[in-house]
């Protein structure tokens, strides 16, 4: 039986009457020492227990033991989950992630990589320095508009300390555009303003998905302030915060230098005097596990930031417009249909009969990067003129061999040798990791396994007892299906794109990447960047821009060779992040790159852009409740305002199953009548692969015994009519199948480009 309840006075019994259901009431104490002031704090209820009666606890037992079961079940996951994603903390009160640190360079060091950078002009952007940099002495910032110098109002200063997290920016104002096409002329966008600039400030504004921003606002924001929504803008209320492409004033002359301060703008406060006991000046930085700080790391002088429209040539030497492309294998559609996507969308003045020599705009250049044979091979002396060669042979390539796309499509052969050889912070070193050099994530596949080239008997002995040998990991070209991935070409690649651009400079593209709009105002912003790993605070390499010969690319460099050469884009994150430079390597969002990959990770599918796709495979076999958009909206609506589509792999997919081949016309007949006869062979040893499994097995006599089921339906080889290699075409097209034959027919001269420009034939050679 409950107790009767008990109170120390009238106001404890009517307070109790009013909070008989609350979980705590309330009660005074008094205050030792103040005799007219009680101390009012609050206990837990007991009479809201009192309340409950066993005979009602016996009928709901069933209900209140599957309650707390439940939340015996919710707590437990919540443990566990805690347990396994719990990041470790440091004495400093740093994140560890789980993950060992990667640095090994000081805050010295760090501090002159980000003035390097900035002073030469490569952080167009008014973003904070982190604080952990601990810079002292202000920055001048060229490629940000001049701004009075910034001063904190003394009560947000902190006494004794006088870090700098902002660098002030020297440079001219912007002048920001409205891009759109002008009746009558509104069948296609405007070609991009030369020497514009994309904000990319402002497009973090719109497009961060860690604020909460949509893929589908994103575009929308790109395309419109792009000019691409040209005579079907609608009208919004105030679309003028959509223009994210700007001009520096080219009437206003670039400052290098701080402007002067009034003594009252001083700072309030000065550093404190050093102390009798040395500081470190590393507090804070985590050094890697069994690694000393690297010695002062050699930069050249800063470069001198010059508007575009002030360069004497529209090609800037320091800042080379070269798209890089790194293929291995066979060449097949997709290196194909990469370079046709930068013929269809970029500036190449392929639509003139000659480049004019007082040209505006600098014209871009695609340089493939031939892999020969497999990823851990060595090239012979001849591998340029055999390179060539098997170019000229394969039909996938052969077209790009023309004279007409000489200028701007460039074939290279990959060395690994001597391009690591080119790279002055690691050429010393690298090869004490040539063992090791297939470093993805600190996973390594070691080349010790690979054996010895064999005699020419040993060889012939070998093809004779089967192909397995050579198809194993250490010897693919390329990825013929999801099972057989060429993985040591996937981790090759990732090393290729850091070499390449820090040797050379331009941005690099993975090879299933498609070109979807002009890139000439991402050229003119001289930022480092890279896009964002779907959900996560990550980067994506596929896309990768990096300066020519840059403090930040020397840092990356320095730092992978002491982390084993281990350039996979999670690690290159923990680079970054651990020496809080991530600002320097902008982390762009996936709208501007790769629109899709969030909704395939089924992420804000409640409003997913056009096209929807639940998966990256939608892009080959487009769903059929969906398929009605490829062929009536066409290339104009596939993720409209994106500058490129990443579609992740599927090397094994053909983009037109019905018409696997060059499609190009006249005069690239030979090249598809040589893709043509591949498809009937290919028919053909199908057909024979049929034929051959329809054996059941072999008698006791040990003659063949086959069945006649399904055989005799099998036409003899002499019979079968193998066609043209043209199959009938589906019923609905698919979104690969719609681009490929856009992209031809605009080579055959059926079509003009998507800024309405037609391909010249009759061009001064």
């Amino acid at each position: 039986m409950a107790s009767l309840p008990s109170h120390s006075s009238a106001i404890e019994e009517k307070l109790e009457r009013h909070r008989s259901t609350a979980w705590t009431r309330p009660i005074s104490l008094p205050i030792p020492g103040v005799r007219t002031r009680r101390l009012r704090i609050l206990v837990p209820n007991t009479a809201s227990l009192n309340n409950v009666r066993l005979t009602r606890l016996r009928r709901k037992r069933g209900p209140l033991f599957v309650a707390a079961a439940c939340l015996a079940v919710f707590f437990t996951v919540l443990l566990v989950g805690k347990s396994f994603g719990r990041a470790d903390w440091n004495e400093n009160g740093q994140e560890n992630n789980n993950e060992p640190p990667t640095l090994v360079f000081g805050r010295q060091d760090l501090q002159r990589i980000w003035k390097w950078e900035i002073s030469s002009g490569h952080y167009p952007s008014q973003q904070s320095i982190p604080i952990e940099i601990g810079l002292t002495e202000k920055i001048a910032n060229p490629a940000a508009p001049r701004q009075p110098p910034v001063v904190k109002p003394p009560r947000y200063r902190t006494p004794g300390v006088n870090i700098i997290t902002e660098a002030q920016g020297v440079g001219a104002p912007r002048v920001y555009l409205d891009i759109q096409s002008h009746p009558p002329n509104v069948a296609y966008p405007p070609r991009p303003v030369p020497g514009s600039v994309a904000d990319m400030d402002h497009i973090m504004k719109h497009c961060d998905f860690a604020k909460g921003k949509y893929v589908r606002d994103c575009l929308e924001m790109l395309r419109m302030g792009g000019g691409l929504d040209n005579g079907e803008r609608l009208r919004r209320d105030d679309s003028r915060d959509y223009r994210y492409i700007y001009i520096e004033n080219p009437n206003v002359t670039i400052s290098h230098t701080l402007p002067l301060e009034d003594e009252q703008q001083q700072p309030l406060y000065q550093r404190p005097p050093p102390s009798r006991k040395q500081a470190d000046p590393n507090e804070g930085l985590l050094l890697k596990k069994g690694e000393k700080w690297e010695p002062r790391l050699g930069l050249p002088v800063p470069l001198t930031h010059r508007q575009a429209q002030a360069l004497p040539n529209p090609c800037d030497p320091e800042n080379p417009r070269v798209y890089h492309m790194f293929w291995t294998g066979p060449f097949t559609d997709k290196p194909y249909l990469a370079l046709m996507s930068f013929l269809y969308t970029q500036n190449t003045g392929i639509h003139l009969k000659e480049w004019p020599s007082d040209a505006q705009v600098c014209r871009p250049q695609f340089w493939l990067w031939i892999n020969p044979g497999p990823a851990a091979s060595i090239p012979n002396p001849n591998a340029v003129h055999d390179m060539f060669e098997q170019l000229k042979s394969n039909p996938w390539a052969s077209p790009f061999l023309h004279p007409r796309f000489n200028d701007v499509i460039k074939f290279k052969l990959w060395n690994t040798t001597e391009q690591l050889d080119g790279i002055p912070e690691i050429k010393d070193e690298w090869r004490e990791l040539r063992d090791r050099l297939f470093n993805s994530g600190g996973h390594i596949i070691s080349l010790k396994e690979k054996k010895e080239p064999e005699t020419t008997a040993s060889a012939n002995a070998t093809s004779s007892a089967g192909t397995k040998e050579d198809d194993d990991l250490l010897n693919r070209t390329g990825s013929k299906s999801s099972s057989s991935y060429d993985r040591l070409s996937v981790i090759l690649s990732d090393m290729a794109r850091f070499v390449l651009c820090h040797r050379f400079g331009g941005i690099y593209l993975d090879a299933d990447t498609l070109l979807l709009r002009d890139w000439e105002e991402l050229w003119g912003w001289k930022g480092a960047f890279a896009y964002r790993w779907s959900r996560l605070e990550k980067y994506n390499t596929a896309v990768l821009r990096m300066n020519k010969g840059s403090a930040l690319g020397s840092f990356l460099f320095r730092t992978a060779l002491k982390n084993g050469l281990d350039f996979h884009p999670m690690t290159v994150s923990r680079y970054t992040k651990d020496a809080h430079l991530e600002p320097l390597l902008l982390r762009l969002p996936d709208a501007l790159f790769d629109a899709a990959w969030l909704n395939t990770e089924n992420y804000q599918r409640d409003r997913p852009p056009q096209p929807y796709f639940t998966e990256f495979a939608d892009l080959f076999d487009t769903p059929k409740e969906k398929s009605a958009s490829p062929h009536a909206l066409g290339l104009k609506g596939f993720f409209k305002g994106s500058y490129s589509y990443h579609f992740h792999n599927f090397w094994w997919k053909p983009f037109d199953p019905s018409r696997n081949f060059p499609d190009l016309g006249e005069r690239f007949k030979q090249g598809e009548q040589v893709a043509k006869a591949n498809l009937r062979r290919e028919k053909l040893k199908a057909l024979q692969a049929a034929r051959a499994s329809s054996t059941a097995g072999v008698t006791r006599d040990g003659k063949a015994a086959t069945t006649t089921s399904g055989v005799s339906d099998l036409p003899k080889d002499q019979d079968v009519d193998l066609g043209d290699g043209v199959e009938p075409d589906r019923d609905d097209l698919d979104w690969s199948t719609v681009i490929k034959r856009t992209f031809e027919a605009y080579i055959r001269g059926e079509r003009p480009n998507m800024y309405g420009e037609w391909i010249e034939w009759d061009f001064t050679r």
